[in-house]
């Protein structure tokens, strides 16, 4: 049987205790209470092996995003991306030094959207890769990283951006803690130095409305169990 959002678990069948001598009585409650537990049974099944049975299950997963402005601690320096809003959430948590940390062993893949933006007179590159459980390169996610190269501003005033979009399909251990990290060779500064930065836009009514820009939206979502 099934909700509208899950399919309810059968419960156990409470058997009645057998007499000491056949008794039709008994018998068809035994056969009753069976047949009633299999029918529910067979209820949950129909509905999880149905054209939308997929739609009752529940998978770890994540998803984030960040309002504000973010800028690399320096040119050529590792800086983790931050995440300062939790949008949703299942198995992990979100942790206040920006990685999250899985709950349940399994395979992965994160999917993520940063909005560079880049302020200076000449096009930069930035790279986005994974580490898991530290913050140094030995803990580097091989084969993680992304390059995007943003061209260079439109006017002083007005900065050149690009979606910095890509996914990762990787493996966690229950425990495991992921962050998504980025450099650039050129670096923007909240004091005025131009270069790379991620950028954060709020609401807007004119020209036209349309939601925040978020600097970075992110999501890790269950694909496997890990290979044994």
């Amino acid at each position: 049987m099934a909700t509208n959002t899950r399919i309810i678990n059968p419960a156990v069948p409470n058997l009645p205790l057998g007499t000491d001598q056949y008794e039709r009585r008994y018998q068809d409650q035994f056969t009753n209470v069976l047949r009633l537990y299999f029918n529910q049974l067979r209820n949950a099944l129909s509905e999880l092996l149905g054209n939308i049975g997929g739609s009752y299950i529940g998978f770890p997963y994540v998803a984030a995003s960040d309002e504000a402005l973010q800028y690399a601690t320096a040119a050529n320096t590792p800086t983790i991306v931050q995440w300062n809003t939790l949008e949703a959430g299942n198995g992990f948590t979100l942790n206040p030094n920006n990685t999250a940390t899985a709950q349940v062993s399994g395979v992965y893949k994160i999917t993520y959207s940063l909005q560079f933006a880049n302020n200076d007179n000449a096009a930069h590159d930035a790279l986005v890769w994974l580490r898991l459980n530290g913050d140094n390169s030995t803990h580097d996610v091989t084969n993680s990283t992304t390059i995007f190269t943003v061209q260079p501003r439109k006017s002083a005033l007005i900065p050149n951006y690009v979606c910095g979009y890509s996914e990762v399909v990787f493996p966690l251990n229950a425990g495991d803690s992921v962050g998504l990290w980025w450099g650039t060779e050129q670096a923007a500064t909240s004091g005025g130095a131009t270069g790379i930065y991620i950028d954060y836009q709020a609401a807007q009514t004119t020209p036209m409305a349309y939601p925040a820009v978020p600097s970075a939206i992110g999501s890790i979502t269950f694909v496997s169990a890990l290979p044994t």
